[in-house]
């Protein structure tokens, strides 16, 4: 990749930069011709150097056509490398002001009503996924054997809310050794923030059980899913424009809207747009790297405010206003945050 990138003058990147942003827009793939007019060279230059932009995996053809496409690759370095924020127009700043200076929304009004501005103004599906579970405290958390390789964890909070998740155990655990651990570690994480759950279990239970009890991963990991599924499912999400999405001409055969559908109503959605690294800073996810689908973009940002925090994503085609997503996530999240902690 480096060798790549070592290849890549200010002549190609103009030009791959070009037929990035052209597809964008036009939705058709970028010839030649055009190319010629705006970076002022030969035609045989400019096919010269889509050659080796297409040898090096940047831009790929399209079938239909003897123009060319950005490839996943290219669609990469573009947001890497050539990439640049595109200021937001006075209109699209006033309609999110409006929302960030009402101080009579809560924060998760004041979000959702974003994020309906942003599907409206990018045409794109917007998601915010919102922690519920924060003011709950562990009560309590059983292994209960159904028979000798399976059993059920059930999770209690303090404010009443019950989850339970079925375990298959592979081999032959000890059953009732694997119960009476369950019992040592629930003592310890009584009272325990459901947030902070993992990471008590991670780092200060996981040491002590290790040295006590011989099958500890078992019980450790039933822990662990248990845990990571109650917060799953008790996760405030928010989805605004979700068949804006279908509307883009990536999605125009049945198949296809089909299965985009399929994935905004699966439970594999709110857990993609949950995966977000911890790092405060915008993530872009491009194709493969979105887990959610090899023909979308999931631009990310966490958010915290007024005590609140939570992931705020946008879905696009891989075809995506990249520098405009971009300002508008990062404007939105700037604009939250700069409430006066309501």
């Amino acid at each position: 990749m480096r060798g790549d990138v070592m290849l890549m003058d200010e002549r190609k990147k103009s030009l791959l930069k070009e037929i990035v942003e052209g597809y964008v827009k036009t939705v058709k793939p970028v010839g030649s011709k055009s190319l010629c007019k705006k970076l002022k060279c030969s035609s045989a230059t400019i096919r010269n150097e889509m050659a080796i932009l297409e040898k090096l995996g940047y831009i790929e053809k399209n079938h239909i056509s003897s123009g060319r496409v950005p490839s996943e690759k290219g669609y990469h370095y573009y947001v890497e490398n050539l990439m640049q924020a595109k200021d937001l127009t006075g209109e699209d700043m006033l309609k999110l002001q409006t929302i960030f200076q009402n101080n009579e929304l809560v924060v998760s009004d004041a979000v959702a009503q974003c994020l309906e501005i942003i599907s409206d103004l990018t045409n794109y599906t917007s998601v915010v996924l919102g922690k519920s579970s924060d003011d709950n405290l562990l009560k309590q958390i059983n292994i209960i054997a159904l028979d000798d390789n399976k059993v059920i964890a059930v999770v209690c909070t303090d404010k009443g809310v019950v989850e339970n998740k079925q375990f298959i155990l592979a081999g032959n655990p000890d059953i009732k050794e694997i119960v009476k651990t369950g019992d040592m570690i629930n003592k310890m994480l009584v009272g325990t923030p459901i947030n902070k759950v993992s990471e008590k279990l991670e780092f200060e239970i996981k040491p002590v059980i290790a040295k006590k009890v011989k099958d500890y991963e078992t019980v450790y990991n039933i822990f662990y899913d248990a845990f990571n599924d109650f917060l799953l499912h008790n996760t405030n999400i928010h989805v605004s424009g979700r068949v804006n999405l279908l509307k883009e001409p990536e999605y125009e055969e049945a198949k296809d809207i089909k299965r985009i559908a399929n994935k905004l109503e699966d439970e594999s959605f709110k857990e993609m747009v949950s995966k977000i690294d911890n790092n405060d800073e915008l993530q872009i996810y491009i194709g493969k790297d979105s887990k959610f689908d090899d023909n979308v973009t999931v631009i990310k940002r966490k958010y915290k405010t007024g005590g609140e925090e939570g992931t705020i994503a946008i879905i696009g085609p891989k075809r995506m206003q990249y520098e405009r997503v971009v300002s508008l996530l990062n404007y939105l999240v700037d604009g939250l945050e700069g409430r006066n902690g309501k």
